[in-house]
Parts: C-alpha cells; sequence; structure tokens
C-alpha cells in the first residue's frame, strides 16, 4: 500500500483544493485521508455521508467530586497552569486551562479529584461522491492532541484501503511543520508540495521540506499562483532543482478555482484548461509512487 501525502508549509497555498482534485481523478482507486482536523474542509467538495461516526478522547481532565472535597485549596495552590478556580469555598476545574497532569489528584488529602479521559473530536468513515471512502474528522473547539487524532484517521484509512482492496492512500494534511504535519507524514510514499510563489511562499516551503528531508521521504511540488512573481519563480526553481524535489506543475493565478469552490465542485471539474494541467500531474505522481 502506498501513500500520497500533500502538505504546505503555510495555509491558502491551495493545497486542500488541489488534494480534492486528486481525489477525483484518482476517483474508486484511492481511499482519502483529511488529516487536515484543526480546520477540515475537504467535505466541501467531496460530499461525505458521515455513515459512520465515533468519539476520539486523548488526554486527561480533572474533575473535583464537590460531595467529596472539604474545600481545602490544595489544589488550588500547587495547579501551576491556573485551570482550578476557587468561588465562595467551591473549587472548580476549568477545561481549556487544565492539562491533565494529575498532580491536584496526588495531594488533594479527601480523595474527591479524579481524571478522566477527554472528548477531543470526533472522526468519521463516508462514501464519497467519487465513489471511493474518506476517512476524516472534526477536532473540538480549544482541543489539543490533534497529532494523535491525525495518527487516528491515517489508521483509519489504512485499514479501509486493506480491507477494500484499495492500494493507494491520499491524505491531505495540515500547513505547516508542528505535530499534525509530522503525524501526516509518518508512512509516506510520496510528500507532495504545495507552495505559492511569495516569499513567505517559498520560505515555508524550505522549512516544511526540511521536515520531509528528516523522513527521507521523496518529494514533488507544486507551485500554485505561479504568475504572480518572476524573480520567487525562479528562486523556487533552482532550490527545487538543488534538492531534487520533482517539478509537477506550475499552476497560474486563476479565478475559477474561486467560482469552482463557490459551486462545490473541484477545478478540475470545473476548467478544461486546468483539468488537464492537473491530470498530468496526477499521473506523474503515481508514475513516481509506482516507481518507488
Amino acid at each position: 500500500m502506498k501513500e500520497i501525502v500533500v502538505i504546505s508549509g503555510k495555509g491558502g497555498t491551495g493545497k486542500t483544493s488541489i488534494t480534492a482534485s486528486f481525489a477525483v481523478l484518482g476517483g474508486r482507486d484511492v481511499v482519502v485521508a483529511d488529516c487536515d482536523v484543526d480546520a477540515a474542509d475537504m467535505h466541501l467538495l467531496l460530499e461525505p455521508d458521515f455513515g459512520r461516526s465515533e468519539a476520539f478522547f486523548s488526554g486527561e481532565l480533572a474533575v473535583i467530586d464537590q460531595d467529596l472535597c472539604s474545600g481545602c485549596g490544595q489544589c488550588f495552590d500547587v495547579c501551576r497552569y491556573g485551570a482550578v478556580n476557587e468561588t465562595e469555598g467551591t473549587y472548580t476545574v476549568t477545561e481549556l486551562d487544565c492539562e491533565g497532569c494529575g498532580y491536584c489528584a496526588r495531594v488533594c488529602p479527601d480523595q474527591a479529584i479524579t481524571n478522566v479521559s477527554r472528548n477531543v473530536g470526533d472522526w468519521y468513515l463516508s462514501k464519497i461522491r467519487t465513489g471511493s471512502s474518506m476517512v476524516h474528522a472534526r477536532l473540538g473547539i480549544g482541543a489539543e492532541n490533534s497529532g494523535k487524532l491525525v495518527a487516528k484517521v491515517k489508521t483509519e484509512a489504512r485499514k479501509v484501503a486493506g480491507y477494500s482492496g484499495r492500494s493507494l492512500v491520499l491524505v491531505d494534511g495540515s500547513p505547516g511543520v508542528g505535530c499534525p504535519v509530522v503525524s501526516s507524514l509518518s508512512g509516506a510514499s510520496l510528500a507532495v508540495l504545495v507552495t505559492e510563489q511569495t516569499v513567505s511562499g517559498i520560505h515555508d516551503l524550505k522549512r516544511v521540506y526540511e521536515l520531509v528531508r528528516k523522513f527521507d521521504i521523496p518529494a514533488a511540488c507544486i507551485i500554485n499562483k505561479a504568475d504572480l512573481n518572476a524573480e520567487v519563480l525562479t528562486d523556487l526553481r533552482d532550490f527545487m532543482a538543488r534538492e531534487t524535489i520533482a517539478p509537477l506543475a506550475e499552476i497560474p493565478y486563476d479565478e475559477a478555482f474561486t467560482a469552482a469552490i463557490t459551486n462545490g465542485k473541484t477545478i478540475v471539474e470545473w476548467d478544461p484548461a486546468m483539468a488537464e494541467l492537473l491530470e498530468s500531474s496526477w499521473l506523474e505522481i503515481r508514475r513516481l509512487v509506482d516507481s518507488d
């Protein structure tokens, strides 16, 4: 089984729009995994049915049993995160501030504090309009452990690919270089980098490529909005050549992307010229993965 992970060093490069287009081009042959769990939006283009839903638990939260609490305040004194609050002698825990370290439970003389597993979000297994399956998730507001939720999404996507006989998993990774991106890249066969022709675009491309290189994953790159800055485009080409990053496509700025999204379509379903360009990129991606 091979995994293609599409990532970008920053948000706004068109990563998800391009990944959704590859999902359409791949059709029934690919299982899709939306690992951008902090701001998932691929469902807007692929119309999942949310056929299966499960809560995801990760990390712990301190809970004070008011029937057992004597109001001694030791938990308030030791909490370095300021998560324990006192109101007229009653102590409570603010969920968003609690790190689940368990120190308050250790010092409580009344054994009134316990740590419970946090429900930090939900994950879904859906049928999508391409006729294939998509595993996706939604992280709760202010919730942590997005890297663990990404790992869950990838694990379930691999299971689906295994029992359905699909040989390819297509992953929409998170932007940036943080824990969710590291989790997205784990086990990848090819990293497809999507960048834009701006100073911040090339800066963040270099950062995320450094991460890809640490994993020793082959990389290919799509330059979006490639006709906006000729000087930066030259720098991007030179960087890719030095690092032997396979060039896939240089996509010009086109408001057809916005029109396609507004109408709930991918760009390959909306604009024939863009469809031809991205189809060539998809064929090259398949070639790179198959030759690995």
